[in-house]
C-alpha cells in the first residue's frame, strides 16, 4: 500500500517541472498534508557527534530547505537532523530557469539553481521562530556577486549563532563561478581561519561553541584531498560533509539530459562521493566527525556510507523518486539492518568497509 502511494504521488508530481514539484512538495509539508512519521526510538542509532546527540543518524541534506520554511516539518519524517539552505547574505534569484532536470532513467538529478534563497533575514525570521529543540543546521554560502566571498561566510556565522545547532560552509556547488576555487590549499586556509575566529569570537560571547563542518566536492584530485585534509587538520574544523554534487556524468542512461550544465546528484553519484568519503577518512584519521551524503536510497547505501568512514548521513535527491516517506524506511531499515549485525551501537559498523572503499577509482 505505501508503495502504491509512493508511486502515485510521484507520476503526480512528474506531470510538473521539477521546480514546480519542487515548491509543491514545500507547500505540502507547510500544510501538514504530508503525515508524520511516527518511529519507535532505537538506542542503538543514537550516537554524539560533534558534540550534539542525534537520535538517529539520517539527515536532510542542504538544498531541499533553502530558505528554511519546513525544517520541523522534516524532522517529523523521520529525520535525526535536518540542514537548511545555502543561504547567503543577500537574496539572489540565482540562474535563469529551467535549473533542475530529471534523470529518471537514472534517478538522478541535475541542477544549476546558483544558491537561490531569500537572504539571511528571511530564513533568521523563520528559525527565530521555531520553540523545538530538533538539530537544524544552517548551511552559509557567498553572494554570487559579493566583493569579499569570504566576508560572507563571517557574515552567515554571525548572523545564525543564536539560532543554529551547527554551521556547514558550503564551498563545493559547482554553480556559483569560482566558488570550487575555495578549495585550493591557501584559498581554504584563509576562509577557515576567518570562519573559526568568528566562531570563536562569537562562542566567547555566549559561551556555547557551535560546531562548523566544511561541504567538498566529490571531483577532487588526490592531491586536493591531501590539501583539504591538512587545512582542515591544521585549523582544527569541527567536521566535514562529503560531498557536493559532481560535474561528471560517467554511466548515464539518458544522455539527452546529460547534457544539461550543473552538478548531478541521486543514485549514479553514489559510488563516487562513497569512494571519496572513504579517501578523506583515511586522510584526516578516525576522530574527525564526517557526514557522508550522495546517492542514499535505502537502509542499505545508508549503512554502506558508515561502513566507508561516514558517522552520520544525508540525503535529499533520492527522494524525488522514493517520496516522503524514505527517511522513515530507511531508519526503520538501519534497525532491521543491526539486527542482522548483530551489533549494539551503529557506531561498531563505522570504517567496517574503509579500506575497499578508498582503494575504489570511479
Amino acid at each position: 500500500m505505501i508503495g502504491a502511494f509512493r508511486d502515485l504521488g510521484r507520476r503526480g508530481l512528474f506531470m510538473f517541472d521539477p521546480e514546480t514539484a519542487h515548491g509543491m512538495s514545500i507547500a505540502a509539508l507547510k500544510s501538514g498534508l504530508v503525515p508524520a512519521c511516527r518511529i519507535a526510538a532505537d538506542p542503538r542509532l543514537r550516537q554524539t557527534v560533534a558534540g550534539l546527540d542525534f537520535a538517529n543518524p539520517i539527515g536532510m541534506a542542504a538544498g531541499y530547505d533553502k530558505n528554511a520554511e519546513v525544517p520541523e516539518a522534516l524532522l517529523r519524517l523521520g529525520f535525526g537532523f535536518t540542514e537548511i539552505g545555502t543561504v547567503t547574505p543577500k537574496p539572489q534569484s540565482g540562474n535563469p530557469r529551467p535549473r533542475i532536470f530529471r534523470l529518471v532513467e537514472d534517478e538522478g538529478v541535475i541542477n544549476r539553481l546558483g544558491f537561490n534563497n531569500e537572504g539571511h533575514e528571511a530564513a533568521y525570521t523563520r528559525l527565530a521562530a521555531i520553540r523545538g529543540n530538533g538539530i537544524i543546521g544552517v548551511n552559509i554560502g557567498a553572494n554570487k556577486d559579493s566583493a569579499d566571498r569570504i566576508g560572507d561566510y563571517v557574515l552567515g556565522i554571525r548572523r545564525f549563532y543564536s539560532l543554529a545547532r551547527y554551521f556547514t560552509a558550503n564551498i563545493s556547488s559547482p554553480n556559483t563561478p569560482g566558488l570550487r576555487d575555495l578549495q585550493a590549499r591557501e584559498s581554504l586556509s584563509a576562509l577557515l581561519s576567518a570562519v573559526l575566529t568568528a566562531r570563536d569570537e562569537e562562542a566567547a560571547k555566549v559561551g556555547r561553541k557551535i560546531p562548523v563542518f566544511l561541504k567538498i566536492a566529490p571531483d577532487l584530485t588526490e592531491e586536493g584531498m591531501d590539501d583539504i585534509a591538512a587545512e582542515v587538520l591544521a585549523h582544527a574544523l569541527d567536521g566535514l560533509i562529503v560531498s557536493n554534487t559532481t560535474l561528471a556524468r560517467d554511466g548515464l542512461k539518458d544522455q539527452r539530459q546529460a547534457k544539461e550544465a550543473g552538478g548531478l546528484s541521486g543514485k549514479p553519484l553514489f559510488e563516487k562521493s562513497t569512494a571519496v568519503l572513504a579517501k578523506i577518512r583515511k586522510r584526516v584519521g578516525p576522530a574527525l566527525p564526517i557526514i557522508g551524503v550522495g546517492g542514499v536510497s535505502s537502509a542499505e547505501t545508508a549503512l554502506e556510507k558508515i561502513k566507508a568512514g561516514a558517522d552520520l548521513v544525508q540525503l535529499y535527491s533520492c527522494m524525488v523518486y522514493e517520496g516522503p516517506g524514505l527517511p522513515g524506511t530507511v531508519v526503520v531499515g538501519l534497525s532491521k539492518l543491526l539486527d542482522r549485525e548483530r551489533v549494539s551501537s551503529i557506531r561498531e559498523l563505522r570504517d567496517a568497509k574503509l579500506d575497499y572503499w578508498a582503494s575504489r577509482n570511479v
